[in-house]
């Protein structure tokens, strides 16, 4: 049986205008993503990697080429559209964990279902599952500032998760963690993983990187390899 094609990219480029000069950050990428796929986008700096997660998430449009997401080409949507594609269809784990200070866990959580209209019952029930998922049932009613960073990046994912989303992308997730929260975190995202879900995750480090399924690595905006591997257990 073939595999159902999630993300599907051909000739994606991306240049941005800096003064007088054209800049390319993606040139010309083709990448087919399966649905329940695992893998790492790595890079150098400069190497086009947080330009193309940006892309793959919605947050920023091609300059040229096709993206279809979940079916839809999503290339040439307006800003509406793409925001309703990105809290419709993708769930973001950010390094910085990018909560709000002032909201509890389970706030953070319903955020998304508040931007998708979802009334204050079904919000609370479905961010409290959320919470639930990830390990923190019993620290939905704590803000930001009474959890660990490693809580702190469990509210994320659960937040990514709350939706129901056929991506999610994380940046760097364990970069502002130490070595055996990054650990637990990994763990959770292998978990999610054996659960069917399609993740991508963006990182520098191929300790992290070797967790997930594929590498890809990118080098002047183009995808220098491809290749797939058994993740670490």
């Amino acid at each position: 049986m073939s595999e159902e094609i999630l993300i599907r990219l051909r000739g994606i480029e991306k240049t941005y205008t800096v003064g007088t000069q054209e800049v390319p950050a993606v040139r010309g990428v083709d990448l087919d993503v399966a649905r329940g796929e695992y893998l790492a986008i790595m890079g150098s700096s400069g190497s086009g990697k947080s330009t193309l997660m940006n892309l793959l998430g919605c947050l920023d449009t091609p300059t040229a080429g096709h993206y279809e997401l979940d079916g839809k080409d999503v290339s040439g949507l307006g800003e509406d559209e793409l925001a309703a594609v990105r809290n419709g269809k993708v769930g973001f784990v950010f390094q910085t964990f990018n909560l709000l200070p002032r909201s509890t866990a389970q706030q953070n959580c319903e955020l998304p279902l508040v931007y998708a209209g979802l009334g204050p019952t079904e919000r609370r029930d479905r961010a409290a599952h959320a919470l639930e998922q990830v390990g923190l049932a019993d620290r939905m009613h704590h803000k930001p500032n009474e959890l660990s960073g490693g809580q702190r990046q469990r509210v994320a994912i659960a937040r990514a998760l709350v939706n129901a989303p056929s991506l999610i992308l994380a940046d760097e997730p364990t970069g502002n963690l130490d070595s055996g929260t990054s650990e637990e975190i990994m763990a959770l995202l292998g978990e999610l993983d054996r659960g069917g879900r399609t993740l991508i995750l963006v990182t520098h480090e191929p300790d992290i990187a070797a967790y997930t399924r594929r590498i890809i690595r990118l080098h002047d905006g183009r995808i220098d390899s491809d290749v797939r591997h058994e993740p670490v257990a």
